[in-house]
């Protein structure tokens, strides 16, 4: 990928010849992948719902077909957001709709059955995609029993609150203010 980068750098920046490791986990490569394939099925969804209701004979689904896309973008975008998990749980869910609409679809007089067998068998194996990706993304929490890390005697100022208020009081006199008299709690603007 850096060989692209060198091509819009300027004269005089520096080359990249090297890449290094990725700091992106395989989870989150994964969550990636799955939220640019939503955005992608999504719009084909959304676009061009009549080619997937004759595909699948069930024509007269279009305007399902288009919920279906919106409800795809937006997990795609959201599993590409901060709160990925999120996303991929709202694909998790959508994956039972997805097979939900679908077989209502398998009726005897749909000579298309086979292309639903097919469609039913890719949504689970993506199903069982998107719940991987959720479960290795999801918020990490300490055990129960963890101990947590307290903090009731640090007031913020590495040198403690007496030296802040010394260096306040040097800076207000020095600025030709009137020095700030000990134990006054007003601020020093």
């Amino acid at each position: 990928m850096f060989h692209f980068s060198n091509i819009v750098r300027t004269k005089g920046d520096p080359k990249i010849v090297e890449g290094g490791p990725s700091l992106k986990q395989p989870a989150d490569q994964l969550a990636r992948a799955l939220g640019w394939f939503s955005i992608g099925l999504g719009a084909f969804e959304l676009f061009a719902p009549r080619r997937v209701t004759e595909a699948l004979g069930m024509e007269g689904h279009e305007t399902l077909v288009r919920a279906f896309g919106v409800r795809e973008i937006l997990a795609g975008v959201m599993s590409l957001s901060v709160d990925k998990n999120a996303g991929l749980w709202a694909r998790v869910g959508g994956d039972g709709l997805d097979a939900a609409a679908l077989l209502s679809g398998l009726t005897a007089d749909n000579p298309k059955k086979g292309n639903i067998a097919l469609a039913l068998l890719m949504v689970g194996g993506i199903a069982v995609l998107d719940y991987r990706a959720a479960q290795d993304t999801k918020p990490r929490r300490p055990a129960r029993d963890a101990r947590r890390k307290l903090y009731p005697n640090r007031s913020g100022f590495p040198k403690g609150i007496e030296n802040a208020r010394t260096a306040a009081r040097q800076i207000a006199a020095h600025a030709g203010r009137s020095e700030v008299k000990q134990g006054d709690e007003r601020r020093v603007p």
